[in-house]
């Protein structure tokens, strides 16, 4: 039984989100590590990617506050701090969520490391991925038509380029067009 077909109920989601904070927390100083070891519902090979958000702020008056990004720019919370996963499964499912919490909260290109008065104000999200499947076609216009929106997520991999897209990406990029040319863009491709 694969990690993905074992895991059927909430409680093992919240399981996997507490999972996921308590391994941040751990690397923070804020927890103790568990040595206990994991159930054998964590332990099948598995693929997950961890992403870790900052929440939406408002100020007294019931408006979202800026955020500074690293750039300088404000940004609004509620925006991506990290997001990072694996695409083939080499780690057994707790520890692939523990160590992709830990990249996604501290060393994901795109933000800096998380600090310790921010963990409370962070949501995590953990995706577990099923087996990948071949999407073969000969041209932009086909890979657009082969997509599935709100279903698909795609792995655009050619010579040392590579960029993923979870299927949740489909809720800020809804056309298949800009899904594949973001894609593109993430991946380093023209």
């Amino acid at each position: 039984m694969s990690a993905a077909t074992a895991l059927h109920s909430a409680e093992q989601g919240r399981q996997l989100l507490a999972i996921a904070r308590n391994a941040v927390a751990a690397r923070l100083g804020l927890t103790a590590t568990t040595s206990e070891p994991d159930p054998p519902w964590l332990r099948p090979l598995a693929t997950t990617f961890v992403t870790v958000t900052h929440r939406p702020r408002s100020g007294l008056d019931g408006t979202h506050r800026p955020r500074s990004g690293l750039d300088g720019t404000h940004r609004p919370h509620g925006e991506l701090h990290g997001c990072i996963g694996t695409i083939e499964p080499h780690r057994p499912l707790g520890e692939d969520v523990r160590q992709n919490a830990i990249m996604a909260a501290f060393r994901d290109p795109r933000s800096r490391a998380l600090r310790a008065d921010e963990l409370d104000a962070v949501d995590f999200s953990v995706s577990l991925l099923g087996p990948r499947e071949p999407l073969s076609f000969a041209d932009e216009p086909r890979a657009r038509a082969a997509l599935r929106p709100q279903v698909d997520g795609l792995v655009l991999h050619w010579r040392q380029h590579r960029g993923v897209f979870l299927p949740q990406v489909w809720e800020s990029l809804p056309e298949p067009r800009d899904f594949l040319d973001q894609l593109k863009r993430k991946a380093g491709l023209p």
